[in-house]
């Protein structure tokens, strides 16, 4: 009997149709054992001993799996052909050891790289040892992941509360964002112009030039700096007499992009789908687990956990066969294309993400696929055929047009395809980080323009122009940046970008990454007090240890004691430094982003509540924010940000609307800790318990729709509609925390808008609170599907219940952290949020309490009622 152990059990039962009844397939539903998350679990005082813990599903599992194995004669271990891959082996294998269950079983590893009967049966013929150097850089990683969050985690919860965990990875690609947000806030634009003319050719075809040369010499982007220069420019061009000087035509070759690796199917599948990389990799997990093909499971691709670029000879052959046969001869190079690996600390020698078979087009296999599936399917198969095409063949004109005395020049500039070559099939998408030179000019074609024609000039245009500051993030911008610095490994993009969402250190916005608050905070005092950590070079040295450790070349413990030796007295050395430092070092760290020059000459951290206080960074139990020195004198309070809806109403400070009618005291809008809020005159400060009237801006409202009359409007709330016709009690309305509503005799009833808080009438509030009161409560209502759970197969969902929307597995209920768009978490997300809420353990209930005991005299009936749970 034969033993087949795998991760996934979609892909248990087609292993096990393919090899027969002599073996048994079952299915590890991913990693059986972990650290536990609690201090101990690595321990650099034992030689950093690591002690794992099995949970209860995966024992129930392990069970299962040591049982058949006591009956076999091979245990084969084929788990994922990775790192993560070789590491479930070995804890499977550990486990099984550790009950004794392998008796005379042979075990052996064998990888499947893609999901198809010959592959399979190809894979059991060639069994090898479990890769004890992988397993090693695995042990080391996971070392180094549990000791960075749980030593510099509490840090954080003593020096920063609100701040939520720092990780060794998370927190450099966190700094990437925070680096970039930076960038953009010191950014100054600056003007200058540009100027082009409109002109014909010979054969009276229209061309557009660009002015290069005036005065003689030649002009920079910047030259042109004001309208008064432009002019000057356009009276030059218009003054001249102008003839084609030079004419270059230079041929050039485009190649192709490789097949795919894990990182470029994540950009690529971001521009052009518009996936995020969890997105990509989950679909992609699916098209490699196989579909059910003519009453046959088969893989469609290859394993998309990789960092290689070549293919398997017979896929090449294959490619090779169907562009002759589709595109013609000559869309077909002389020999096949051969790839190598650019990336910074590529690991594996896999193949590229490829289709199983190329001759499964798009189109025929659509009717078996999901909707996102048939999509990166065509991205993938096209890809990977393209890879294999002729170069496209492109023909790049300039031309120089001169005026007669030689002092202005202008250039027009342009290209033709020749040959499409691959572009046919396929052109990888840009943005605006690998968008080159030529990417866009492509298109931009030049009639026949030859040297000695005095093409005639129809108009010029001065054009101004402003300096843009660097982009925000995309997640395909953002992975090709972590790939070339060499952060972390593309199988943990989208776990680490996932984390940082759910962490609410960063939300994203017309899907581009901005950093909230917390996580510029976060990112400053671990740049301030643990730089060297933080730093890009530090990060990817360590992942080139890993791979060498991977290699056999390096002592994973070793590279945990160096790491270990300097790491942790730096941890203890900034617990012993005192909050009002750790905020100093913030404010000078921030002073360019929190607290922006505003006037010349007026220090931006003057008080504009009091006059002689100043504005400091604080932190209490929701967060940083900003308040003044004079606390509590002046309660002066924003945050960070100040407005960050770009109002600019309260951000340094408040604004007066208007005066009250009744009381003289200024209403004024300001900017608190939890947003922006109205207030009626000013702290008493002789009197501090009692506090002048607020009222929060409503969520459906923004500082630059409200006037003084609605500021009044809310500062007088609660409003009494009337009294009920049947209780003579009042309805009142107001705003609260979940929204405008109506109340009466304690009884709630929900208001659709602000607006409505105000003109809500007896009639209407009667048949809400009856219809409230008559409702019958619906149960939550699933907002999305994720699928499976990776562990056990059973469904996650994205729940509506009754206090915010919660992510659902089984009986364990997670909720998604505020401000987090439900239809933005995906399957990883929901796992990372399930796992937090089992290890904080069932919720406690409140103690009720408990009723005095009153003397009963019993009855013959109690006596024996009494006796019952012993009989």
């Amino acid at each position: 009997m034969n033993l087949v152990i795998v991760e996934s059990p979609a892909k248990a039962k087609t292993i096990n149709r393919y090899l027969g009844s002599d073996y048994t397939v079952l299915a590890s539903y991913g990693h059986v054992r972990d650290l536990p998350s609690k201090n101990g679990s690595v321990d650099p005082d034992q030689d950093f001993a690591m002690k794992w813990e099995v949970d209860a599903k995966s024992n129930k599992r392990l069970n299962e799996i040591a049982r058949i194995a006591k009956k076999s004669d091979n245990v084969y271990l084929a788990t994922d052909p990775d790192r993560e891959g070789e590491a479930i082996s070995w804890h499977v294998l550990e486990v099984l050891t550790q009950k004794k269950a392998l008796g005379r079983a042979k075990v052996q590893r064998v990888v499947f790289n893609e999901i198809t009967k010959s592959a399979i049966l190809k894979a059991m013929t060639e069994p090898r040892e479990i890769d004890k150097e992988l397993v090693n850089a695995y042990l080391a990683r996971r070392a180094l992941d549990y000791l960075v969050g749980f030593t510099l985690s509490p840090v954080l919860w003593r020096k920063l509360p609100g701040a939520r965990s720092a990780g060794r990875v998370q927190s450099v690609t966190l700094r990437i964002i925070c680096d970039r947000e930076l960038e953009i806030d010191k950014f100054v634009a600056e003007e200058y112009w540009s100027v082009t003319a409109d002109m014909l050719s010979a054969e009276g075809q229209p061309f557009t030039a660009r002015l290069v040369h005036l005065n003689g010499e030649k002009l920079d982007k910047m030259d042109l700096g004001n309208e008064e220069a432009a002019k000057a420019a356009v009276a030059a061009i218009e003054a001249g007499d102008f003839t084609v000087s030079r004419v270059e035509r230079k041929p050039t070759r485009r190649n192709p992009q490789p097949p795919f690796t894990t990182s470029t199917l994540q950009q690529e599948a971001s521009r052009k789908l518009g996936f995020s990389a969890s997105q990509a990799m989950r679909t992609a997990q699916s098209l490699y687990e196989g579909k059910t093909i003519d009453g046959e499971t088969t893989g469609l691709i290859t394993y998309m956990r990789t960092d290689g670029v070549q293919i398997a000879g017979e896929a090449i052959a294959g490619a090779r066969a169907l562009i002759g046969e589709s595109y013609g001869a000559r869309f077909l190079p002389d020999e096949p294309r051969m790839y190598k690996t650019k990336a910074k600390n590529a690991q594996e020698a896999h193949e590229a993400i490829r289709p199983t078979s190329m001759m499964r087009r798009p189109t025929e296999m659509a009717r078996y696929l999901e909707e996102d599936e048939r999509r990166l399917y065509e991205l993938i198969w096209k890809r990977t055929i393209a890879s294999q095409m002729a170069s496209a063949q492109i023909e790049r004109t300039s031309v120089t047009i001169t005026s007669g005395d030689g002092q202005t020049a202008l250039r027009a500039s342009g290209s033709v395809i020749q040959f499409e070559g691959f572009l046919k099939l396929y052109q990888e998408g840009f943005d605006d980080q690998n968008a080159g030179a030529g990417e866009k000019g492509d298109e931009n074609r030049l009639p026949r323009i030859n040297e000695g024609e005095t093409p005639p000039l129809k108009g010029v245009t001065p054009r101004q122009h402003f300096t843009e500051p660097p982009p925000r993030f995309s997640e395909a911008s953002l992975v090709k940046k972590m790939e070339e610095l060499g952060i972390g490994r593309p199988s943990t993009y989208a776990s680490t970008l996932s984390v940082l969402r759910e962490r609410n250190y960063v939300h994203m916005d017309k899907k581009r990454f901005i950093p909230d608050d917390k996580g510029h905070v976060v990112t400053a005092f671990l740049e301030s007090f643990f730089g060297r950590w933080v730093e890009y070079d530090f990060t990817a040295n360590l992942e080139e240890d890993l791979d060498r450790i991977s290699a056999g070349q390096l002592e994973w413990k070793s590279v945990l004691r160096d790491f270990w030796s300097d790491f942790y007295p730096k941890t203890e050395e900034v617990l012993a430094v005192s909050n009002t430092e750790v905020l100093e070092n913030l404010n000078e760290h921030l002073k360019a982003h929190v607290f922006k020059e505003t006037e010349p000459g007026v220090d931006p951290r003057k008080c504009k509540s009091c006059d002689d206080g100043r504005l400091s960074l604080k932190t209490g139990r929701f967060g940083a924010f900003i308040g003044c020195s004079n606390y509590p004198d002046c309660r002066f309070t924003r945050q960070l940000t100040g407005d960050t809806k770009g109002n600019g109403a309260t951000a340094e400070g408040p604004k007066v609307l208007g005066q009250d009618p009744e009381t003289g005291l200024d209403v004024t809008l300001r900017e608190g800790r939890f947003g922006p809020y109205f207030q009626l005159g000013e702290q008493d400060k002789e009197d501090k318990k009692s506090k002048p009237r607020r009222a929060s801006l409503p969520k459906d409202m923004s500082p630059d729709q409200v006037d003084f009359e609605q500021a009044l409007k809310l500062l007088s709330l609660p409003r009494e509609v009337g009294m009920h016709p049947e209780t003579d009690k009042m309805i009142t309305a107001a705003i609260g925390r979940y929204g405008p509503y109506i109340l009466h005799d304690g009884k709630y009833a929900s208001l659709t808008t602000t607006e409505e808080v105000f003109s809500v009438g007896v009639n209407r509030a009667v048949v809400l609170l009856a219809e409230a009161k008559n409702k019958v409560r619906r149960g939550p209502q699933a907002l999305k599907e994720l699928g499976d759970h990776p562990e056990d197969g059973k469904a996650v969902r994205v729940m509506d219940g009754r206090y915010g929307p919660y992510v659902k597995h089984n009986a364990v209920n997670a909720t998604i952290p505020r401000g987090t768009d439900p239809q933005d978490v995906d399957m990883d997300m929901a796992v990372a949020l399930l796992k937090a809420r089992i290890a904080k353990g069932p919720a406690k209930k409140k103690a009720r309490p408990k009723k005095k005991k009153t003397a009963k005299k019993k009855t013959a009936k109690s006596k024996s009622k009494a006796k019952a749970p012993d009989a």
